[in-house]
């Protein structure tokens, strides 16, 4: 499954007891607190292991012996 890769951030703000969020690609969503607050551990854990898996490809890439 490919997916479109997005380099700026969302925009988020609290209104009205809600956290509206305003993404790329017309992501337009409304959470509750505690939706937002489990979404945002959720996007911190799986961008730390990201940035993990990007920088052990990085590595990788770097040790490969040239053509």
């Amino acid at each position: 499954m490919s997916k479109e890769t997005y380099d700026k951030p969302s925009d988020v703000v609290a209104e009205e007891g809600r956290v509206i969020v305003d993404g790329p690609d017309h992501v337009d969503v409304a959470l509750t607190p505690d939706a937002a607050l489990e979404t945002g551990r959720r996007l911190t854990d799986e961008a730390a292991k990201a940035a993990g898996q990007k920088r052990a490809n990085k590595q990788d890439e770097e040790t490969r012996p040239s053509k």
